[in-house]
C-alpha cells in the first residue's frame, strides 16, 4: 500500500469517488468550482491497479484558542470504494495525515464525523455539543420593544459587520474556526441562506442569525449574539415570520441561555455531539496554552498510538512546559513515579474544554 499526494490531473477521480461514496451528483457547471476548492490544502490518496481506492483531504485553516489563532488541519472528504473497505486504507490515510499536518505546523486538527466511534480510534475526540430547539408557531411571541433595527444580507451582499460579530463571539470559546471572507462565501452561505444582523440604537452590529425559510419552516443554522439586547432583537425578528412559518428550529451552542427568557421556555430540545478535535503536536499545544502561573508542578504521561512523537511525559509548572528529555524534569522524581496518565483523546477533550477543563489542574481559560 502506497500513499501519494494527489495532483491536479487526478481531481476528476477524486470527485468521482466522492460522488459514489457520499451519494450525490455535482452538476457539470459546478465541477470547475469544486476542482478549484480542492486546490486548497493537500489531498492524500491510495491507488490500486491504476484506480483511486481511497482518499482524504487536509484543509489548512486556523482555530481560535484562548483568543489566539492556532494552525489547524481540517480533515474532510474521507472516502473509500466499498471493494476496498476494511482493508486498512483509511487507517493508513489518517496516520499519514497526522505526519503531514505536523510537517505543516498544524498543531491541532478538526473534523465533522459521520461516526464518532470510528474517528475516536484514531485519537479525535468530541469538541462540542450542539442543541437544536424546535419552536411551534403558537410560541412565537415578541418580547418588548427594541430600539435597534434589523438588516438582511445574502452571499452577494455579505457585510464585514457579520465577520466582526462572529470574531468577538468566537474569541470566548475554544476551537471555533477563524473564518475569512472567502470561507464565508464558499462554506457558510448556501443557495437559500440569508443573514439578519441586529444593530443597536447607535448602529453597532451586535448579533446575527444565518437562516433560510422554505416549506413554511424557518431553519436557523447559526445564532450569534454579543448581548441580551441583540438576543431579544433577533428573537423578535424571528417572531415576525409568524404568518409565514409553522415552526422554527434554531441550532445553538449547548451552553447558550436561550430559551430561558422566552414566555414559553418549555420547548423540544435535542442535544448531540457536533465536531471532533485532536492534538497533532501535543508539546506545542501544551507550550502555547495559557496555564495558571501558580499551579504546583504536574506531570502528564501521554499515550498516542497513531502519532509517536506525542508519546512521553510533560512537566507543567512554573509557567512553562518541559518534556521529559530535558534535564529540568529530573528534579521531580516523585512526580515521575506518579503523574497523570492520559490518552491523546483525554488530553484533546481537556485542551478544547469539552470535559473538565476548568477543574483539571486549575487551568486558566
Amino acid at each position: 500500500m502506497e500513499i501519494k499526494i494527489i495532483s491536479e490531473k487526478d481531481y476528476a477521480e477524486v470527485i468521482k469517488l466522492s460522488e459514489y461514496a457520499f451519494q450525490y451528483k455535482i452538476p457539470d457547471e459546478k465541477i470547475p468550482t469544486r476542482k478549484e476548492m480542492l486546490k486548497g490544502g493537500k489531498l492524500l490518496g491510495i491507488w490500486e491497479e491504476g484506480q483511486l481506492a481511497a482518499k482524504l483531504h487536509i484543509i489548512p485553516l486556523c482555530v481560535l484558542m484562548n483568543g489566539e489563532e492556532w494552525k489547524m488541519g481540517g480533515i474532510a472528504g474521507v472516502a473509500t470504494y466499498p471493494e476496498y473497505r476494511r482493508g486498512g486504507y483509511v487507517k493508513s490515510l489518517m496516520q499519514e495525515s497526522l505526519k503531514q499536518m505536523k510537517q505543516e505546523g498544524q498543531i491541532v486538527s478538526l473534523l465533522h464525523p459521520f461516526d464518532i466511534s470510528f474517528y475516536r480510534k484514531f485519537g479525535w475526540e468530541i469538541l462540542s455539543d450542539i442543541k437544536k430547539i424546535t419552536i411551534e408557531n403558537a410560541n412565537l411571541k415578541i418580547l418588548g420593544v427594541q430600539q435597534g433595527s434589523i438588516k438582511r444580507y445574502s452571499k452577494e451582499t455579505h457585510n464585514e459587520d457579520i465577520e466582526w460579530i462572529y470574531l468577538q463571539y468566537a474569541r470566548n470559546y475554544m476551537g471555533m474556526l477563524a473564518r475569512d471572507t472567502k470561507w464565508w462565501g464558499n462554506h457558510v452561505y448556501d443557495e437559500n441562506s440569508e443573514i439578519a444582523v441586529y444593530y443597536n440604537a447607535t448602529k453597532e452590529a451586535m448579533g446575527y442569525i444565518l437562516y433560510n425559510v422554505k416549506e413554511r419552516k424557518m431553519d436557523v443554522q447559526e445564532m450569534v449574539v454579543l448581548n441580551q439586547e441583540a438576543r431579544i432583537g433577533i428573537w423578535n425578528f424571528i417572531c415576525q415570520h409568524d404568518s409565514m412559518v409553522e415552526s422554527v428550529t434554531i441550532n445553538l451552542l449547548v451552553h447558550d441561555p436561550f430559551p430561558y427568557f422566552l414566555q414559553q421556555p418549555k420547548l423540544k430540545i435535542e442535544v448531540q455531539p457536533y465536531f471532533m478535535a485532536r492534538l497533532v503536536n501535543a508539546e506545542q499545544c501544551l507550550k502555547r496554552f495559557q496555564f495558571n502561573q501558580e499551579i504546583e508542578p504536574v506531570l502528564l504521561h501521554l499515550d498516542d498510538p497513531f502519532a509517536a512523537w506525542n508519546n512521553g511525559s510533560y512537566l507543567i509548572g512554573a509557567g512553562k512546559v518541559t518534556a521529559t528529555n530535558e534535564k529540568e524534569v529530573s528534579r521531580y522524581v516523585d512526580l515521575q513515579q506518579t503523574g497523570i496518565k492520559l490518552t491523546i483523546n483525554d488530553l484533546s477533550a481537556i485542551m478544547f474544554g469539552y470535559r473538565g477543563q476548568k477543574n483539571f489542574m486549575r487551568w486558566v481559560i
